[in-house]
C-alpha cells in the first residue's frame, strides 16, 4: 500500500504577496476631480441657502417686537373671518362687523383673566401661611437635601466673610422696572388688537389684490386655493382643538371635584386653556396641580393624585381621542410639531408657543400647494 505523505506547505512571504497582487493593478499619476466648476457651483447654492436661513431667524428674533404681535393678528384674523363673514350676511359692514368680533373676543380674554384674578389674589394673600405648609410636607426631603447643601459646600470654597452691607431698595427703581416689563406688552397687544381689526376688516379686498398680483390664471388659481386652505384648515383645526379642549377642562374639573380638590373650576379653565400648547400645556398644569395639592392636600400621597389621574387623562386625550379627529383632517408629525413648539418657544416666547401649530399648519399648505407629493406605491 502506497502511502501518500503531504508536505507542509510554506506561507508565502509578504514581498512575494506584494509583488502578485502588483501584477494586476495598474499604477496611474493623480488625477484632478471631474466637474470641480459644478461642485463649486453646488456648494455656492447651498452656502446662500444656508446663509438666508440664518439671516430669516436673525430676522425673526430681532424683529419679534412687531413681528409677533403682526403674525399673531393675522392667525387669529384667519380663525375668526367666518364670524366676520356671518355678520357681513346680516347686513353689517366688514368693518362693524370686524369691530364687533374684536371686542368681544377682548371681552372674553378680560373676562378668563379676571376669573384667575381673584383665587391668584387669595392665594398670595397667604404667602407666609403657604410657606409653612410646604415646608411641614416637604420635611421628608430635608435630609436628601442637606447632603446636597454639604458636597456643595465641600466643592466650592466658603466665600471669605467680611462685613455685611445692606442694600435699599429705591422705590422709583422698582417702578421703573416694572414699568420696563408692562411698557412692551401693552404695546404689543395695542399692536395685536390693531393688526386684528384691520385684517378682518380688510381680508376680502386684500385676498383679492393678492391674487389679482399674479398674471397666469395657474397662479391666481393656486393663490386663491392656498388663501382658502389656509383659511379652511386653521378654523377647521382651531374649532376642533377648541372642542377637545372644552372637554378635557370639564373631564378635569370633575376629577379634582371627586377627590376634593380646591377651586375645581378654576383648574379646570386653566387646562382648557394650556391645553391649546402640545406637550408644554399639560406639563405645566401637572405641575401646578402639583404645587397647589402640597399645600392643600392633607399629605404628600394625596398631593400626587391630582397630578397623576391629570397626566393619565392628558395621555388618553393626546394619543387616542385628539388624533383620531383631528387626524382626519390634517395629519401632523409628532415630531415636527415637538420641533416647532422648541423653535418658537425660544423664538417668541410663551406667545410664539401658542403660534407654533398654526404656523405649521400654514408651512404645510403653502408647501404642499407649491410642491405637491407625487403619488407613489413601494413594491411589494
Amino acid at each position: 500500500m502506497n502511502q501518500h505523505v503531504s508536505r507542509p506547505v510554506k506561507p508565502e512571504r509578504p514581498q512575494q504577496k506584494s509583488e502578485r497582487v502588483a501584477e494586476g493593478v495598474r499604477l496611474t499619476d493623480v488625477q484632478p476631480l471631474a466637474d470641480v466648476p459644478a461642485l463649486w457651483r453646488i456648494g455656492a447654492v447651498v452656502a446662500t441657502q444656508i446663509m438666508g436661513v440664518l439671516a430669516l431667524i436673525a430676522a425673526l428674533y430681532f424683529g419679534r417686537s412687531i413681528l409677533l404681535p403682526v403674525v399673531a393678528g393675522i392667525i387669529v384674523g384667519i380663525t375668526l373671518s367666518p364670524a366676520v363673514k356671518h355678520g357681513a350676511r346680516f347686513g353689517l359692514p366688514h368693518a362693524l362687523s370686524a369691530l364687533v368680533v374684536v371686542m368681544l373676543a377682548v371681552c372674553i380674554i378680560g373676562a378668563v383673566l379676571t376669573f384667575f384674578a381673584a383665587p391668584l389674589t387669595e392665594w398670595i394673600g397667604r404667602a407666609p401661611e403657604i410657606g409653612r405648609a410646604v415646608r411641614e410636607k416637604l420635611h421628608a426631603f430635608d435630609y436628601p437635601l442637606s447632603v446636597l447643601h454639604d458636597i456643595k459646600g465641600a466643592m466650592t470654597p466658603a466665600a471669605a466673610s467680611g462685613p455685611t452691607v445692606a442694600v435699599e431698595q429705591n422705590p422709583a427703581e422698582l417702578v421703573g422696572a416694572a414699568l420696563v416689563v408692562i411698557t412692551p406688552a401693552v404695546s404689543q397687544f395695542v399692536v395685536f388688537v390693531a393688526t386684528l381689526i384691520f385684517f378682518l376688516a380688510t381680508s376680502n379686498t386684500l385676498r383679492q389684490k393678492i391674487v389679482v398680483a399674479f398674471v397666469t390664471r395657474d397662479g391666481r388659481l393656486r393663490m386663491l386655493r392656498i388663501w382658502n386652505d389656509i383659511e379652511q384648515n386653521l378654523v377647521s383645526y382651531v374649532a376642533m382643538v377648541t372642542m377637545i379642549n372644552v372637554g378635557l377642562g370639564v373631564v378635569t374639573a370633575t376629577m379634582l371635584y371627586l377627590i376634593g380638590f380646591p377651586n375645581p373650576v378654576t383648574f379646570g379653565l386653566l387646562t382648557a386653556v394650556l391645553n391649546y400648547i402640545p406637550y408644554l400645556g399639560p406639563a405645566i398644569v401637572a405641575l401646578v396641580l402639583f404645587g397647589v395639592g402640597v399645600v392643600a392636600m392633607p399629605s404628600l400621597l394625596q398631593a400626587v393624585l391630582a397630578p397623576a389621574l391629570f397626566v393619565a387623562i392628558a395621555t388618553v386625550e393626546g394619543h387616542f381621542i385628539t388624533p383620531s379627529i383631528v387626524g382626519r383632517r390634517l395629519t401632523l408629525s409628532p415630531f415636527l410639531v415637538f420641533l416647532a413648539l422648541a423653535f418658537w418657544t425660544w423664538l417668541w416666547g410663551p406667545v410664539g408657543a401658542f403660534l407654533a401649530v398654526p404656523l405649521v399648519i400654514v408651512s404645510y399648505v403653502v408647501f404642499g400647494h407649491l410642491w405637491p407629493e407625487e403619488e407613489s406605491t413601494l413594491p411589494g
